[in-house]
């Protein structure tokens, strides 16, 4: 019996205690960081460490946007070896006033920077391409310029570390220079196309036809030479000086004059003896009948000669 006494008396004494249990304290709040406090102009007010930590970190492992023209790409921090003293920077805010601006410190490899930038160099920059003058169908054809690029890496390099060490990650436009091209279409002005095979000649102001003529050409035993040639010279009322050729042996200068073999315009062209010029025999022009150059009337050849200039271009053709 005094076993279930005890025991009834045991339950009774604890039923019979405190009424009121005690209430356990509260963990303390965590601090958190004044009001309009930034880190890097990166508003971390009213945020504990944790939070302040996480939102730094992540802004500065964004990766940078780049841009030129439609082109977009992004690059990561870590590809310059960048790191951000975070815990330094939420440090300094927990114990900053409402309102303080806090640096964030950051370290990145200058080598690496360097190196990106001379990628982009490479990859980016190219050369302009001039205009270049050929024949197609018989008719001159300009190709189309080219602009170049030339990327400027010092500029480059400072907009990167600018970004990593503000941790901005607004888009960095490509620094660079646009390249003119020196030749473009409208850079050849008149062209001249002779067709030795139909006689004819053809004037052409870049790859516009302005007025064909008909020309004697050279004989069969000395043929007005085939290639692309320029003019080198012009002359008015040109002296003729015999070549150091078999057929002109003996032959003497002769002034200028009715009787002159070169008429009234001297054209001469790059290839060696050979011009276009006026003759005093007008019933050889179209015919194979000079000793190589062009022969053109003497009226056509005045007007032809104020429209040529030396540099001119001289496609000499089978046709």
């Amino acid at each position: 019996m005094r076993r279930p006494i005890l025991a009834l008396l045991f339950l009774a004494a604890v039923l019979a205690g405190p009424t009121h249990a005690q209430t356990p304290p509260l963990p303390p709040e965590e601090p958190r960081i004044a009001a309009d406090v930034t880190i890097a102009r990166i508003p971390v007010g009213g945020m504990t460490a944790a939070e302040a930590e996480a939102t730094i970190q992540a802004a500065f492992d964004a990766e940078l946007p780049f841009r030129h023209k439609a082109r977009l790409w992004s690059v990561k921090p870590s590809k310059f070896r960048a790191v951000a003293d975070v815990d330094r920077s939420v440090s300094a805010a927990l114990a900053a006033q409402p309102g303080q601006l806090v640096r964030l410190s950051v370290k990145y490899s200058l080598p690496r920077v360097k190196a990106y930038t001379e990628y982009l160099d490479r990859v980016l920059s190219r050369a302009a391409v001039n205009s270049r003058l050929a024949l197609r169908n018989l008719r001159p054809y300009i190709s189309k310029p080219r602009k170049g690029l030339e990327v400027l890496e010092y500029r480059m390099r400072i907009a990167i570390e600018r970004a990593l060490v503000r941790t901005e990650r607004k888009t960095i436009p490509l620094a660079a220079n646009v390249l003119q091209p020196t030749v473009t279409r409208v850079s050849f002005g008149p062209i001249i196309v002779i067709r030795r095979g139909s006689r004819k000649l053809y004037l052409y102001r870049n790859m516009n036809f302005v007025r064909s003529f008909s020309v004697a050409v050279g004989t069969s035993s000395y043929p007005t030479p085939i290639g692309n040639f320029r003019v080198v010279s012009r002359e008015r009322h040109p002296t003729w000086d015999p070549p150091n050729s078999p057929w002109a042996a003996g032959l003497g200068p002769v002034p200028p004059g009715p009787n002159n073999p070169l008429g009234t315009r001297w054209i001469g062209t790059s290839a060696p003896g050979i011009g276009i010029h006026g003759t005093p025999q007008p019933w050889t022009v179209g015919t194979a009948a000079s000793h190589g150059c062009i022969r053109m009337y003497m009226r056509e050849v005045e007007w032809l000669f104020e429209r040529v200039q030396v540099g001119s271009p001289v496609f000499i053709v089978r046709a």
